[in-house]
């Protein structure tokens, strides 16, 4: 059973600071890879517990997308009643 895919105000604040961060707008690549970003969140509607928990708060999972040296952390929780995910920070 699917978990639907919720993000957060603090997380969408994020994406459009990573976007401006990135200069997504004037470039195809950058734009490419910040939709590849996002589209990382959809991948948690089957398995969101594929992913390790934090050391700061057993409740929250983190994935990692990029490579080094721009490695994003997405934070996000996994609810069961109902089944849902919410993204809920994203980091550099």
């Amino acid at each position: 059973m699917a978990y639907p895919v919720r993000i957060a105000s603090r997380a969408e604040r994020d994406l459009a600071l990573i976007y401006e961060y990135i200069h997504a707008g004037d470039s195809d690549a950058a734009f490419e890879w910040y939709r590849a970003l996002i589209l990382q969140f959809f991948t948690l509607e089957r398995f969101p517990n594929r992913n390790p928990l934090t050391p700061e708060d057993p409740k929250i999972r983190h994935l990692l997308y990029g490579q080094k040296p721009d490695v994003y952390r997405i934070l996000y929780r996994v609810g069961e009643k109902p089944k849902s995910v919410e993204v809920l920070h994203i980091r550099h």
